[in-house]
């Protein structure tokens, strides 16, 4: 089981660090930004399902290895840090994402409604900062797993 917490673990992590580092920064610069916005916005929902369904394994199991493995405080610490990173990640992908796809062609018209375009613009900054603490709160639970496994938990 050990395994499939950490290849669920490192699935939702790389999938964050490839998406945000590497496949963002160059669509953003291969292409124009309207159509950069659209080929993301088909992205995103299988983005989103990678970390569901890794996030969900990976919460499930360190709450299982908190309550049934030693080093119970170092998992604890994993479970509850993959409990917050899911629960942003689900706020991300159900409320957020569906939100900016909604204003997202209004928002890049070439005359957008200046109302629309910042809300889009702040609904876009709360899908970054959201991704970015999931990714904070995934490395506490590497970290903290790694602690558990050196003592043998």
């Amino acid at each position: 089981m050990i395994f499939l917490y950490l290849l669920s673990l490192v699935c939702w992590l790389g999938a964050i660090i490839f998406f945000s580092a590497v496949v963002a920064p160059s669509v953003f610069q291969s292409i124009p930004i309207a159509e950069a916005g659209k080929l993301l916005s088909v992205l995103f929902p299988r983005y989103y399902l990678v970390g569901y369904i890794a996030g969900s394994i990976a919460v499930l199991l360190s709450f299982y290895f908190a309550l049934a493995r030693a080093a119970r405080g170092w998992w604890a610490i994993a479970a509850v840090a993959l409990a917050i990173g899911l629960g942003l990640t689900l706020y991300a992908g159900v409320i957020v994402r569906p939100r900016v796809d909604a204003i997202r062609t209004v928002a890049e018209a070439p005359t957008p409604d200046p109302i629309r375009k910042a809300e889009f613009d702040r609904l876009h900054r709360t899908s970054v900062m959201l991704n970015g603490a999931v990714l904070l709160f995934d490395l506490l639970a590497l970290a903290a797993s790694a602690a558990a496994l050196s003592r043998h938990g």
